[in-house]
């Protein structure tokens, strides 16, 4: 009952239990004689040499209840063994969570341990660097730039020199470094290009400069307190330029549209503007364009040539390149003279300008019908002219011209005249006649045969300030005299009109023949007779009544700016004035004396 009541005690308190429990498996295990131990095997045997010892009638009677009483026990064993396994897990619990504590116990004291130590290193790294610059030289003096960062522009192909001035320095290293690469180190040249030197202490010197030398150079004090100084460099490249295509030959035809081309590079960023080269001279005439690419819409033949794109940045000079410009066109023809004056046995030459792109192919013609060279025929060509010369001119040779030029674009034709008649008279007097009545008419008319006839006609103008309508022609029929030999094919003439009304316009044209016909009717030529004198002295007159009326008017204006002297004299004499006109008076009504009583003032 006493091992019950103990079995009952120790599950209310587990916990006494437990410490109990561990105090004897130290003191040797379950075996022990304590008065709290639990013993159930020696309770039975005393039982068993008790009831020995008795009478066999009390063996009988006792019997059943020690057996009684075993049975109770061994029940009380086995509740208390299964106490006893419950207990052991719970005690493996307790001591899973002493173990978990004291770890976490000791995680905390040794994150404790970790930052006392880390204020202790970087309290002795400040210690360590107090006492590092209170160990620098000049009395503890920290270091400083002297110079400045600055932005230097360099052209391409210069030296430049990038100051870095430091004072109290003392054992400190000065780095040069360009982003992440280092340049020197102290005195210590650390790129591999040849080109950049340490100058003057730690300048920084690069020679040849290259379009990649561009960027910022940084100068850095190793103390880690100083700011860097970065100087900021940008190299400065004079233009370039070139065309588009690279042979800069464009070809457009004939009313089309073309682009030229042309890019430029350099630093700055050049401006490009376009202009034309003269043909001939050579030189370049004033802007046609601006930019990169020049448009020029129904191109004539006359834009052929050569285009200049000229890039500039203020950077060095001024590049250009030229481009050439081939307009396409069928043949296109002029001639300086329609007409050609010659006479058998003499020479005639004929010319044809020519204008094509592709070349053309020129030829002559003669009344339609092609000519070829022969012994007094020729056919020449320099540049764009072509000439076409007829020696010892016959009869025959008399007629009509064409030149004819031939392209893949087509073909063009221009005619011309051969002929003996004379040529067209050319007026020599002035305009301008001498006397009232007459004009002396002066021409001259180129012919090889001498002139059979000359027609002179003439006419008055009547104008006047609204309007002004030509007279009747008057025929004049004249006999030309003969040439002198000397001047074999120009013909000199004049022939005086008379009978002509002064102060009027007239018109005269000339026409002359000769063997092979009429010529063409000259120019019109005006010319003016003279002005009657009467005419002139009443012009004059009125020209001197207006040059009087205009004097007096400026007399008049200027009246009032007269000097001051006279303003003075006309007042001083104005009060006798009466006295001194009176006498006049009195001798002109027959008066000898004047009576000063009978004065009115």
């Amino acid at each position: 009952m006493t091992a019950l009541n103990t079995v009952r005690w120790y599950q209310a308190h587990p916990a006494t239990a437990i410490s109990r429990m561990a105090a004897h498996s130290r003191n040797g295990g379950g075996g022990g004689s304590g008065k709290n131990s639990i013993n159930t095997n020696s309770g039975c045997s005393n039982d068993a040499a008790a009831t020995s010892a008795a009478s066999d009638s009390a063996k009988r009677t006792v019997r059943p209840i020690v057996t009684a009483n075993c049975a109770g026990n061994n029940a009380i064993t086995a509740v208390a063994n299964s106490n006893h396994r419950s207990q052991r897990g719970v005690v493996n619990c307790f001591l899973r969570f002493i173990f978990l504590r004291n770890m976490f116990i000791l995680l905390i004291v040794v994150s404790s341990l970790l930052v006392s130590t880390t204020d202790a290193v970087i309290s002795s790294r400040g210690s360590s660097s107090n006492s590092k610059t209170s160990s620098l030289p000049n009395n503890g003096l920290v270091p400083r730039f002297i110079s400045r960062g600055h932005t230097y522009r360099a052209v391409v192909g210069d030296t430049l020199v990038l100051p870095c001035e430091v004072e109290n320095l003392g054992t400190l290293v000065l780095l040069w470094r360009r982003g992440s690469n280092v340049l020197t180190a102290s005195q210590l040249m650390v790129t591999r290009d040849e080109r950049i030197r340490l100058v003057n202490g730690y300048n920084l010197e690069i020679s040849e400069l290259e379009p990649q030398d561009a960027g910022d150079y940084v100068c850095q004090i190793s103390d880690k307190v100083n700011k860097d100084q970065v100087h900021t460099v940008e190299i400065l490249v004079p233009p370039s330029v070139r065309a588009i295509p690279p042979t800069g030959q464009v070809t457009a035809r004939k009313g089309g549209a073309v682009t030229l081309e042309c890019k430029a590079s350099g630093n700055p960023v050049p401006s490009i503007y376009w202009t034309k080269r003269q043909s001939g001279t050579g030189k370049s005439v004033a802007k046609i364009g601006e930019g990169p690419v020049l448009s020029l819409e129904r191109v004539e033949r006359q834009q052929a040539g050569v285009y200049q794109c000229t890039a500039d940045n203020s950077v060095g000079d001024p590049v250009t390149v030229d481009m050439r410009l081939d307009v396409l066109y069928p043949p296109d023809i002029s001639v300086e003279k329609s007409w050609i004056h010659s006479g058998e046995g003499f020479e005639a030459q004929l010319e044809c300008i020519v204008h094509a792109d592709p070349q053309p192919t020129v030829s002559w013609n003669q009344n339609s019908f092609p000519l070829q060279p022969t012994d007094r025929r020729t056919m020449s060509s320099r540049g764009n002219r072509h000439t076409l010369t007829i020696r010892h001119v016959q009869q025959e040779d008399f007629g009509n011209y064409s030149c004819v030029a031939d392209n893949s674009l087509g073909r063009s034709k221009k005619y011309m005249e051969v002929s003996g008649r004379p040529g067209p008279a050319d007026f020599l007097s002035p305009p301008w006649s001498r006397s009232t009545d007459s004009f002396n008419l002066t021409w001259k008319v180129e012919s090889y045969p001498p002139l059979q006839e000359v027609r002179l006609l003439y006419r008055k103008l009547m104008m006047n300030e609204t309007f002004q309508q030509p007279g009747r022609w008057h025929d004049v029929i004249l006999t030309p005299a003969p040439r002198p030999p000397s001047e074999p094919l120009t013909h000199v003439m004049a022939f005086t009109l008379r009978g002509l009304q002064h102060s009027s316009v007239y018109e005269a044209i000339v026409q002359a023949k000769n063997r092979y016909g009429w010529n063409e009717v000259s120019d019109i030529f005006q010319f003016y007779t003279q002005r009657i004198s009467s005419d002139i002295h009443s012009e004059e007159m009125q020209v001197a009544s207006s040059t009087s009326r205009s004097g007096a008017t400026s007399l008049h204006r200027t009246a009032p700016k007269s000097s001051a002297w006279s303003v003075v004299l006309l007042t001083t004499l104005l009060p006798i004035l009466p006295w001194l006109v009176a006498p006049f008076g009195a001798l002109l009504h027959g008066g000898t004396l004047f009576d000063r009583s009978k004065l009115i003032i």
